[in-house]
């Protein structure tokens, strides 16, 4: 089956046609820049010399500007300054997984009209490939060059990726991260971020201008937006600064030294008592002087003023406009600044030298962009144009990334893939989500998508007669099933698939969820047309968090299992390709799916660790110590893998006894460790460990393979995960290959965890290597 039809292909004629509107369009709509070199008022001004250092040039045009020029620049919207040539810019745009129409920077009313969407990010995390991660970001970020070159933006600053950790299964946002783990957080985010700005994937390599500019959010433990009347404004999470240290902050350290991001949002919410967007330690001292961030910071949209309104931490709006800028926000997202901020001046509360500080943050991305360097469309990336856009590489990016990352949960009786027969096999498609928008497969913060395909319209490439029926009322909600109809419906064809689930309904942003079963009437409706049809039933279901099917688990009348998250605009064919054997599944879990009892914790605990003496349970795959629905990493195949340790460089790590420190243990056991700020870079090398482990196919399918290593310490307890991710790679094996892994482990990071102060310590004793189910022993002496 191919994917694009040959009506889609150009003639010659019709291509020069187009190319020539598309260039006339390109000149007749220039994009927005400052120091236009034929305007002799404005190229002579330092600023406006390529030649002269950026931090010269920002303090020359900031020396330039009045206060109330000054002031008007600390907002998203920032106006024109028309007496030196500068356009307005817009702070906000977005691009999560796709360049969007979202915050005022991006328009799709000319030339573009769309841009490629790709999965939901919950569920290209599930792919676990690191390479794919960093193509999906400079893809966006070639197409938002694009649309910029076009003359349809006014701003190149993006607010993506979202990398807090999905540590609660309710959180309506968490479909836009990369999942529970902070190490396959952190990698994502330096993935994204160097693909988006046009590093290479190794990093490194970026010199000069920005493609576009990445923004990692939101800073920091940041993971409930609305339940049961605790909103994300007012929000005050308790963290301690063990969880702190080894589970909130790390995506965003990573971001930061290895992505080098551009940007940074401070949350809405407070920690132990702070806004984050007033906390000093948070901004300044850990960000800039702790991580060596060298970009912008930007509150949340409205975040200021919260302070005095909503949270009652500044006294006045002007002490709201203080707190934030003296803590080392730079831009806001809204307008309190535009309404208070010459009064705190005026009012001696804010320092110009402060104003001063954060323009020159925001002038040196702009200049970083490209934009204060004459017609960016004669400068790198100037060449990026309309035909990147939706571009046939792009789309198949798209496609690869869903294909890989929907992963089969269950294969009951290798009831899938469903055969290629003719005359074909007969199908019925039910459920609300079967023929829902294509919208709906996107998720939220999406653009126009490329292409619009449904569910239904993925099979009737195989099933060309696919009958159909919703099942239930109400879209996702459910709360009126037609189930006589839809079991008529089932009761006369060969096989039944079901897409059930969730929409944006149910979980987006300032919507978390209360429950963790399948909404209204959908397990009444799948057990119905379970027992009716004739063979087992395929379950598939779109969400980005995670629902307690058990029942559907175990109910031998369900055959055949996939979750599918929200697959973007080719999601359609991915699922039916995957359904009918033309690709085989290996997308694994980036989350813990916990039974639906788990609501009776707290959202709002955001303790990771569990506690037994007062029965709370911990959170995610590291610290929770309760019953599973499906855990972290699971996922099936068409065929089977298997695992075994080629080689490990070595099995025993000796640390010098010098500043060795101590801890009780258990009251009565005495355990030796060391600090690993105490070890040098040098040592933390040196004591590195090579493990190969060699992975081999033994199916007839060919397969792309996640591979995971874990690491387990030997003492369990003493605030120790109980398991933790130190490695992935994902592999393509053809059927009956084998190859090599390998990976790269630093005991000072991957080793480590982080004590009840925060600081991280490498434990002596023994810990073990897991792939699959295979071990390997390794011993740290100290």
């Amino acid at each position: 089956m191919t994917l694009y039809s040959d009506s889609m292909a150009l003639s010659p004629l019709l291509f020069t046609v187009i190319s020539f509107l598309l260039l006339f369009q390109l000149q007749a709509t220039p994009p927005p820049f400052a120091c236009d070199f034929s305007d002799p008022s404005t190229r002579s001004y330092p600023f406006c010399n390529p030649k002269l250092p950026i931090a010269q040039r920002v303090r020359d045009l900031v020396s330039r500007l009045t206060l109330d020029e000054k002031l008007s620049q600390l907002v998203n919207k920032a106006p024109p300054i028309p007496r030196l040539g500068i356009p307005r810019y817009q702070w906000w745009s977005e691009a999560l997984h796709g360049v969007a129409g979202i915050g005022g920077g991006i328009f799709f009313n000319g030339t573009i009209t769309s841009a490629t969407s790709f999965p939901q990010v919950i569920l290209t995390a599930a792919t676990f490939d690191s390479h794919l991660w960093y193509r999906i970001g400079h893809a966006i970020g070639i197409e938002a060059r694009a649309i910029y070159n076009a003359g349809q933006a006014i701003g190149m600053t993006f607010w993506a990726p979202n990398i807090n950790i999905f540590r609660d299964p309710r959180w309506g946002r968490g479909q836009e991260t990369a999942g529970e783990d902070p190490l396959m957080t952190s990698n994502y985010a330096v993935s994204y971020v160097r693909g988006l700005q046009g590093d290479s994937f190794q990093g490194g390599t970026l010199r000069g201008h920005l493609q576009a500019s990445a923004c990692c959010k939101h800073f920091t433990a940041y993971d409930l937006d609305n339940w049961k009347g605790v909103n994300r404004f007012v929000f005050d999470a308790r963290v301690s600064l063990q969880d702190l240290a080894d589970t909130y902050q790390p995506p965003f350290k990573s971001c930061i030294e290895e992505g080098h991001a551009s940007g940074i949002m401070c949350a809405y919410n407070r920690v132990n008592g702070v806004p984050n967007c007033a906390d000093y330690n948070l901004l300044t001292n850990i960000a800039r002087k702790q991580w060596d961030f060298d970009g912008y910071i930007t509150s949340d949209c409205g975040a200021v003023s919260l302070l005095h309104d909503e949270q009652g931490y500044a006294k006045s709006p002007e002490d709201a406009v203080s707190d934030v800028l003296r803590a080392g926000m730079d831009v806001e997202c809204g307008s309190y600044l535009t309404e208070h901020a010459k009064s705190a001046v005026l009012k001696k509360k804010l320092a110009t030298s402060e104003i001063d500080r954060a323009l020159h943050n925001l002038f040196s991305i702009r200049m970083r962009l490209g934009l204060f360097d004459g017609d960016p469309t004669k400068l790198p990336f100037g060449f990026i144009g309309p035909n990147n856009v939706c571009s046939k590489e792009h789309r198949y990016l798209a496609l690869e990334a869903a294909r890989n990352g929907i992963v089969l949960l269950k294969n009951q009786h290798s009831l899938l893939p469903l055969p290629k027969t003719n005359p074909p096999i007969s199908l019925a498609v039910i459920g609300p989500n079967a023929n829902a928008s294509p919208l709906t497969l996107l998720g939220n913060y999406a653009g126009p998508p490329c292409n619009q395909l449904t569910l239904l319209q993925g099979f009737q490439h195989y099933v060309k007669d696919t009958l159909y029926h919703p099942g239930c009322d109400g879209g996702a909600k459910c709360p009126f099933a037609h189930i006589d109809q839809a079991v008529q419906l089932a009761s006369k064809v060969d096989y039944v698939v079901m897409v059930m689930g969730l929409d944006q309904s149910q979980e987006k942003e300032e919507r978390d969820r209360v429950h963790l079963d399948l909404p209204g009437k959908q397990l009444e409706l799948i057990n119905a047309v379970a027992k009716a049809s004739k063979r087992p039933v395929i379950l598939v279901l779109l969400c980005g968090g995670p629902v307690d099917i058990s029942s559907a688990k175990y109910n031998n009348k369900v055959g055949g299992i996939l979750w599918a998250g929200y697959p973007g605009e080719l999601g359609a064919i991915a699922l039916a390709q995957i359904i009918f054997g033309d690709h085989n599944p290996g997308g694994k879990l980036p989350i813990t799916w916990y039974p639906k009892d788990y609501i009776k914790v707290p959202m709002t605990d955001m303790r990771m660790r569990a506690d037994p003496s007062s029965g709370y349970p911990g959170r995610t795959y590291r610290f929770y110590t309760g019953p599973k629905v499906y855990e972290f990493g699971f996922g099936l195949s068409y065929t089977k893998y298997s695992y075994e340790f080629v080689s490990v460089t070595r099995d025993k790590l000796h640390f010098s006894p010098s500043s060795t420190h101590f801890m009780l243990q258990n009251s009565s056991e005495t355990l030796r460790y060391k600090l690993v700020s105490e070890l040098s870079e040098e040592a933390c090398k040196s004591m590195a460990v090579s493990v190969t482990v060699g992975v081999q196919n033994h199916g007839s399918m060919v397969g792309k393979h996640p591979v995971l290593l874990f690491l387990k310490h030997g003492r369990q307890g003493n605030g120790n995960p109980m398991k933790q991710l130190v490695g992935f790679e994902s592999v393509l094996l053809d059927a009956g290959e084998k190859v090599h892994v390998g990976f790269e482990l630093s005991p000072c990071e991957h080793m480590s965890r982080a004590n009840e102060e925060g600081s991280l310590v490498i434990e002596e004793g023994s810990h073990l290597l897991l792939v699959g189910d295979v071990e390997y022993p390794i011993h740290v002496i100290v």
